[in-house]
């Protein structure tokens, strides 16, 4: 009966945690990383002071947790979606298709939590920019990987920098999310669909 009741409130505390967490995502997105405190979670969630400072040890804890939980939502909504696409050049469609869907769906209000935290912490060293940095290149390397596949194939032209392309579709995509948070116009992820599909298809 002990065990059951100990296993039980590991499970809340687990729910609980990741209640915390989501909540401070979405917040990342409105007032930065930076911006978030144990005194607004606490008061965005309903929650008392104590009981976040239960959960986590420090502000720089909670910041590299959030990075984290952000991660694996944006990987659940938009990466693996597409792992079961054979075709290279089609599953770089699809992964940018779904990125400017996550946006247009408001997974995050403040847009692409990415983008917002990457802007946040360029100039900050530190453990949190570390993340930050290592997330974004392990991005960079996965499209990379994806049109080298594809030129493997003839789908997209040998002659192409893979480098080069990766960062004109993520400067698209980007361009995409900052016009639409700015504006809150679903036409400029629709522009950025546009170009992306284009640069794909005539590469």
């Amino acid at each position: 009966m002990e065990a059951t009741s100990t296993r039980r409130q590991r499970a809340d505390g687990a729910r609980s945690r990741q209640a915390i967490l989501r909540a401070a995502a979405n917040l990342a997105t409105i007032d930065g990383l930076e911006g978030i405190s144990i005194g607004n979670l606490a008061e965005h969630i309903g929650m008392s002071k104590s009981g976040l400072y239960a959960h986590f040890r420090s502000k720089e804890q909670l910041q590299l947790e959030t990075v984290e939980t952000a991660l694996g939502i944006f990987n659940a909504e938009v990466v693996d979606p597409t792992t079961g696409i054979d075709d290279p050049r089609e599953r770089l469609r699809v992964l940018y298709g779904r990125f400017l869907d996550h946006i247009a769906q408001r997974i995050f209000p403040g847009g692409c939590f990415f983008a917002s935290v990457e802007a946040e912490f360029d100039t900050h060293p530190g453990p949190v920019k570390d993340k930050i940095a290592a997330i974004q290149q392990q991005w960079t390397a996965g499209v990379e990987e994806l049109i080298r596949a594809a030129q493997a194939t003839g789908a997209l032209p040998a002659s192409e920098d893979a480098a080069q392309l990766a960062f004109e579709l993520d400067a698209y995509g980007l361009m995409g999310n900052t016009s639409f948070v700015l504006h809150d116009d679903p036409a400029y992820l629709e522009r950025a669909r546009e170009a992306i599909n284009r640069r794909l298809g005539g590469a």
